[in-house]
């Protein structure tokens, strides 16, 4: 693991200072995204992933925008170089106030095709890898008293799809890792804050990079939204903890009809999710994937597919607002039944 380069030098204990935030898989797609929104808020960002060329890119991105990087090449699925990097942050800066478990890897395949070690692979980085971030930024935080753990998940953590069981299994994981954690926590009257993002689908470089055994190039399954919706639900979850956050309905419809409709929708996603998982296009001769080496060359926060990725939620807006909205519905049923008291 190389040393990190940052553009400060010396901890800082000042008070004063800008808050700090360590991101992983921070190089590329929504961890670069919300590296991004974190910056233009004047944080400090620990940029943590394995490709050097997506990590300079990243920090030329938050340097650009007004914040300070810091950067640290790291497998997440070793727990000691997340560990070495939680200390070089607090070395550098002298605490950590917010943690991004953001690191993923999956394998596009029916789960019968899969080879063991990739299975392996895509579980140790996706779940392991929140695993390990998650208690590297808890034994620092409970020095402090204060932080939040922001663990990014999917609505694949309620309903599975097929051609995904690797990554599907790895975030059902985390869902059940962190509903422990969240109850040992409150047990101990613990200060931390730790919440869930449960994203829907999402246009970033996963669907070129991610390991494939399909013939056909992968994509997003149904409505598509860009990587930055994410990061600004990222940075609102750090910024305003509560259990879990919601982004695009298609993210809550997964997770409430997996509660009413499990076999139904067994039936619907055998019929529809493996064609609607795949483009028309072959896949390329000489495609590289990210699970066991990063690819080389910054891919940036988008993937290929911004002709339909959508910048907005409706559904996520009135999440942010639910308070003022459940004050408005019921505003507007007072106003209604004085309106029909006046009438009779």
């Amino acid at each position: 693991m190389n040393q990190p380069t940052t553009t400060r030098s010396n901890p800082s204990s000042d008070a004063t200072a800008p808050p700090v935030v360590v991101i992983t898989g921070a190089s590329g797609g929504i961890g670069r995204a919300t590296a991004c929104v974190f910056a233009k808020h004047g944080w400090r960002v620990a940029l943590l992933a394995r490709g050097a060329d997506g990590l300079e890119g990243a920090r030329r991105d938050v340097l650009a925008l007004g914040g300070q990087a810091l950067v640290v090449q790291a497998d997440v699925a070793d727990e000691h170089q997340v560990e070495a990097a939680a200390s070089r942050v607090e070395a550098a800066w002298g605490h950590i106030d917010v943690w991004v478990n953001n690191a993923m890897a999956t394998v596009f395949a029916e789960a019968a095709t899969v080879d063991p070690a990739d299975f392996r692979r895509a579980t140790e980085v996706s779940y392991l890898g929140v695993v390990w971030g998650t208690l590297a930024a808890l034994r620092r935080m409970s020095r402090r008293g204060r932080g939040c753990i922001v663990q990014v998940g999917s609505a694949l953590a309620y309903r599975s799809i097929p051609l995904q069981a690797a990554y599907c299994g790895a975030k059902s994981a985390v869902r059940g890792f962190t509903d422990s954690l969240r109850c040992e926590l409150e047990h101990h009257h613990s200060p931390i804050r730790l919440t869930m993002v449960h994203l829907s689908a999402f246009n970033t470089p996963q669907f070129d990079w991610g390991r494939s055994n399909l013939r056909r190039r992968a994509r997003p399954m149904g409505k598509v939204f860009q990587p930055e919706l994410a990061a600004r639900a990222i940075y609102h979850a750090a910024r305003r903890p509560r259990r879990e956050w919601w982004v695009g309905w298609p993210a809550l419809q997964a997770a409430l009809g997996q509660r009413v409709i499990p076999g139904w929708l067994d039936t619907y996603l055998a019929r529809t999710a493996v064609s609607g998982q795949q483009t028309n296009e072959p896949v390329p001769d000489e495609r590289e994937d990210n699970l066991w080496r990063p690819v080389a060359g910054d891919h940036g926060a988008r993937g290929r597919f911004s002709a339909e990725a959508r910048n907005s939620s409706l559904q996520h807006w009135l999440s942010v607002r639910r308070g003022p909205v459940w004050l408005a519905i019921a505003a507007a049923a007072l106003a209604g039944g004085v309106g029909a008291g006046l009438l009779t």
